[in-house]
């Protein structure tokens, strides 16, 4: 059951980590013109991962201002998954694994 868990959670932090990248790379073709947000598809998948990151990219916006136009936080919010993905999930499901089998 341990290892179950551990799976979901860790699924789950991969599932962010895509949306995060398609996010910035839609955001980067919406600027340089190449994707049109008045296309339904388009802008429908735009909100939903808009809907999806800014409330993991909000706190880092705070903190962080954009560096030249440039917007760094999903790159800190990025290094902030990975690194809970790597080193605190293990540390985390450890007992519970011993615990739940």
């Amino acid at each position: 059951m341990g290892s179950f868990l551990y799976f979901i959670v860790d699924s789950l932090i991969g599932l962010v980590i895509i949306a995060v990248i398609a996010n910035a790379i839609l955001s980067w073709l919406v600027a340089f013109d190449i994707i049109n947000l008045r296309n339904r598809f388009a802008y429908s998948v735009a909100h939903m991962l808009d809907a999806v990151t800014r409330p993991l990219l909000w706190p880092f916006q705070r903190i962080i201002p954009p560096l030249g136009g440039i917007d760094i936080s999903p790159i800190i919010l990025l290094l902030v998954l990975q690194g809970t993905r790597i080193y605190l999930l293990p540390i985390i499901f450890a007992p519970l694994q011993r615990i739940l089998g």
